[in-house]
């Protein structure tokens, strides 16, 4: 353990130490919260007279507000973004006549909420730097938010520390390089002591990235088990977007999107809104897994931004995510409201969820992995299926599991946890993904009807699934 720890400390300690000697670099450090957990490596590390011009930790909020105004939110991007803009304008207002031209100026801050006393706040922090590539103008920023899961204090002290000059380290001397950026969040800690759940790249070192790219790998890289980005292509928070919020999640490999896609959500939209609270606002949310990118062995990045684009052109709020097991989705979700949460899901789905062989990891079983699934007013609304082969339809009162579970899903049936969805429309029970694929490459144009218009546009004017090939 004592091995471990110094080697972390090396590794850490070698950034900094990199950062102080490189004679470009030169700036301020704001840190709130935990203490000055960030810019003690850089003291520690030797040569920091040469890249710290102040270090300021306004940690009571009169003083807070009177140096960076007031704020309705401490630990909030907001803020972060307050003191980075703050910050770095009086830093080139008070150095740059004297080594502006000399000088690549930067600032970190950070404002954290690390476990209080009684062990019952929420761990979560928003950190940023901001910085000026080769006397640029303009200046360029990576933002993240993170969530500390150790259990004491001085734990997520010393991983605040680790992971703020990580940040800065591969903002500072990789910024051609996102990917580094990324991969070397986490470098000497783990997944258990820290989670990155967004990241935010601007200015004019960033221009070329692909922000739902970054979300992607987010999860990718074990940084976050789950990911969020808007229509717009923008990263966003999780707790921003979901907190105390009703959440309906709709799962599927949008490849391409099709009706049944978007009639599966308005119908469970529909119904989800007679629901306990159904006036209130509701987050609508279209997931995909991270099995389903890795289906053909690893990610093919063009066709996730294809399928993503497609998710756009809908006004869909993208969630990647690696829940492969829906109860453990479940539990992503209910970290953040307790408002009713639904899922909707075709018959196939709802079947795959009674297979046993998914819940051989939990001590409980399949029973186990229920109970975690339907609490805090969680609902499946289930859509139907046509049965190519027999031309039957299939829904929630014809589907048989197997039969020593039968009990089991009649009881989930009758107490409302498994709802059918009614109000569909029939025309697009035809409607399977796989068709929709096939026909466009083999150049069948049928396929134009089985999706929205403005998906079809987009497929045929940027030439995905290899139309017009």
């Amino acid at each position: 353990m004592e091995q471990n720890t110094a080697r972390r400390g090396a590794e850490t300690q070698q950034k900094a130490l990199e950062v102080n000697l490189n004679p470009r670099l030169y700036g301020t450090f704001a840190e709130i919260g935990a203490g000055q957990e960030v810019v003690r490596w850089f003291f520690q590390a030797g040569g920091a007279a040469g890249t710290i011009a102040k270090s300021i930790s306004a940690y009571d909020m009169t003083v807070s507000d009177a140096i960076y105004g007031p704020s309705p939110r401490y630990v909030s991007r907001e803020r972060l973004q307050t003191m980075l803009d703050y910050e770095f304008s009086l830093l080139r207002e008070r150095l740059s006549p004297l080594r502006g031209p000399e000088t690549d100026f930067f600032v970190f801050a950070d404002t954290v909420a690390a476990r209080n006393f009684h062990g019952t706040n929420e761990c979560h922090g928003w950190m940023g730097i901001k910085f000026q590539r080769l006397n640029e103008l303009e200046a360029s920023q990576v933002v993240i938010h993170v969530r500390m899961l150790d259990t004491d204090n001085i734990s997520q002290q010393e991983a605040l520390g680790i992971v703020g000059v990580n940040l800065i380290h591969g903002a500072l001397l990789h910024y051609d390089n996102p990917d580094v950026i990324l991969s070397d969040l986490l470098d000497s800690l783990t997944a258990e002591r820290i989670e990155v759940d967004m990241i935010k790249f601007s200015g004019p070192a960033f221009e070329e990235i692909d922000h739902r790219l970054m979300a992607l790998k987010l999860v990718q890289l074990e940084l976050s088990n789950a990911a969020l980005f808007s229509a717009d292509g923008e990263v966003l928070q999780p707790s921003e977007v979901l907190r105390k919020k009703r959440i309906l999640v709709e799962r599927g490999s949008f490849r391409p999107v099709t009706h049944v896609n978007l009639d599966m959500i308005q119908c469970a939209k529909q119904q989800f809104a007679d629901s306990p609270g159904g006036d209130q606002e509701t987050v609508v949310l279209f997931e995909i897994t991270m099995k389903n990118l890795l289906a053909s062995g690893e990610i093919d990045y063009a066709d996730f931004l294809a399928r993503a684009d497609l998710l756009a052109a809908t006004g869909a709020t993208v969630l990647v995510s690696d829940y492969f097991e829906y109860y453990r989705l479940a539990a992503y979700l209910q970290r953040y409201t307790k408002l009713p949460i639904g899922i909707t899901m075709g018959i196939p789905s709802l079947k795959d969820l009674f297979e046993e062989r998914y819940y051989e990891d939990l001590g409980g079983g399949i029973l186990e992995s229920f109970g975690r699934l339907f609490k805090n007013d969680l609902r499946l609304y289930v859509y139907p299926l046509m049965d190519k082969a027999s031309r039957q339809l299939i829904n929630v009162a014809k589907l048989k599991v197997a039969p020593h579970l039968q009990s089991l899903y009649e009881h989930l049936v009758e107490n409302g946890f498994i709802q059918s969805l009614d109000f569909y429309n029939r025309e697009f029970l035809h409607i399977f993904s796989r068709d929709v694929l096939r026909k466009i490459e083999e150049g069948d144009s049928s396929w134009e009807a089985d999706v929205p218009a403005a998906v079809a546009t987009c497929i045929k004017e940027r030439g995905f699934f290899g139309c017009g090939g």
